[in-house]
């Protein structure tokens, strides 16, 4: 019986043998079939260049899951749920706005059908979404890229249509609802791409609007400020927002060439109060970009920024775009990481704020702090990005023996009024003990009764005068003065 079981034990081992050899066989097959069919560089590249929308990864994520994810309305298939509440208004958003231009919704599915393919690639990972979500993928596009215009027309004041109690599409809705709506759609995993827009305004107008047309409705609707619309090619909203913050070029003397020719080391830019001390003032750039930024002659420009409960979310969604989009480029990641290093406490914000630089809507100058310091958590500055070339100025400067000593000064004796109060004591305390005592030898030397200082009498050396114990023009107060005067300094430090 023990042979019996050996014999099967070991029929059963060759079988098994046999199987990962067959397993191994196929994986050969499959690599060699993927290498004769594997794409040329062009087709990769193409393939590569049709992704703008991605799903995050959980890592990213899950530090800040609110700031990633749509609160009061989803856009595309990601975030999909058909129970949501705004769906219904989706609906009614899509009956008014084939009702007021006259075409059936049959011409606005058969646009997309054209191009359905390229939407389905603009979303990296739609095959990871729900079947049943993928398969009302046009009906989807449709709905939600109606609702996004409507939603634009109605905070520009040009639709007249809807009820004037609407919970959406009126004032009320313009100041309570229109606010949360604008926040979801500058997340990264809840955009549309920017030709279903484009599209349907197409078909509504038969093309008889400019290419521009869709840039200006989002630029007029995300900003209340004059933004120009030249931005090129945008894939989404959250793209288009981007390139607005960055409409300015460097100075052509911030060039890559000279970034890489400056010495190589490991640069720790200071603090902004610090670079107050070394004699750096700060002053508000004549742009808005975040690109507007330039170091010169002790002179920092920096450019406007408005701090609010929305911008930590909209921040962190633009570095992930910028991390995860080959070629959009790091100019918003950049700015943030010098931010981080000219910030460590409420101190640094007040100073900037007092300068205009920072327009606080949080309130606390520490939750200001926190949020810059926050936001650069395991980023790494490009070393070909522009701002990397003022990082050396600002940090070369600094290390000029004249200002490092200046900022050492200005930290240990004037950084509160009591230490200023007593440094200026000591330093009068100082200067009038060398005086008294100066005044008292004075005397010794020219005594009264001499006519003129520059004749020369050769009298008998007499000996020191003595002074009473109530005469503090000795040389040793003078020491006494100074010591007691470094003790003053001691304590109010």
């Amino acid at each position: 019986m023990a042979g019996t079981g050996c014999i099967v034990q070991i029929n059963e081992d060759v079988k098994n043998m046999e199987g990962l050899s067959t397993e191994k066989d196929h994986w050969i097959v499959q690599i060699n079939e993927d290498l004769k069919n594997m794409e040329g560089l062009s087709t990769e590249k193409d393939h590569w260049n049709k992704g703008s929308i991605y799903k995050l990864p959980a890592s990213l994520t899950d530090t800040n899951k609110k700031a990633y994810k749509p609160q009061t309305v989803s856009f595309g298939p990601y975030h999909y749920d058909p129970s949501h509440p705004m769906e219904a208004h989706k609906h009614r958003a899509l009956l008014h706005f084939l009702k007021r231009c006259g075409k059936s919704v049959e011409l606005f599915v058969d646009a997309l059908a054209e191009v359905e393919n390229d939407l389905k690639d603009s979303y990296t990972l739609l095959h990871s979404v729900p079947k049943e979500v993928a398969d009302i993928f046009l009906q989807m596009m449709i709905l939600d890229g109606c609702f996004m215009l409507e939603i634009m027309r109605t905070a520009a004041h040009v639709l007249d249509d809807y009820a004037p109690n609407d919970p959406i599409f009126s004032d009320h809705g313009r100041v309570h609802v229109v606010p949360f709506i604008k926040r979801d759609m500058l997340m990264l995993e809840n955009q549309l791409p920017m030709l279903v827009l484009e599209k349907l305004v197409a078909v509504e107008h038969d093309k008889a609007k400019d290419a521009g047309f869709v840039t200006k409705l989002i630029v007029k609707f995300l900003f209340s400020r004059n933004v120009s619309v030249n931005m090129g090619k945008c894939v989404h909203v959250l793209d288009l927002y981007r390139k607005s913050l960055l409409q300015h070029e460097p100075d052509p003397k911030y060039i890559r060439h000279k970034i890489r020719s400056m010495e190589q080391e490991e640069e720790i830019i200071w603090s902004a109060t610090e670079l107050n001390e070394a004699g750096i003032r700060f002053k508000k750039s004549a742009t808005t970009s975040l690109k507007d930024i330039t170091f010169a002659r002790g002179l920092l420009r920096l450019p406007v920024v408005v701090v609010d409960d929305t911008t930590e979310s909209l921040f962190l969604n633009l570095m992930a775009f910028e991390r995860f989009h080959v070629g959009a480029g790091n100019e918003v990641t950049s700015y943030l990481l010098f931010m981080d290093n000219i910030i460590d406490n409420a101190r640094d914000v007040a100073l900037l704020h007092s300068k205009g630089i920072i327009l606080n809507g949080l309130g606390s100058d520490k939750a200001v702090a926190n949020l810059f310091n926050s936001l650069s958590k395991d980023v790494i500055l490009d070393p070909d990005s522009s701002l990397q070339i003022v990082h050396k100025r600002v940090y070369h400067y600094c290390k000029k023996p004249w200002n490092e000593w200046r900022a050492n000064l200005i930290h240990t004796y004037f950084r509160n009024p009591w230490a200023i109060i007593s440094f200026i004591a000591a330093v009068f305390l100082f200067v009038f003990t060398i005086g008294q005592t100066g005044y008292s030898i004075y005397p010794y030397y020219y005594p009264r009764g001499d006519s003129s200082p520059s004749e020369v009498i050769v009298v008998p050396v007499p000996p020191p005068p003595h002074h009473s114990s109530s005469d503090c023009t000795s040389p040793s107060a003078l020491v006494i003065s100074f010591v007691l005067a470094s003790i003053v300094c001691m304590f109010t430090n």
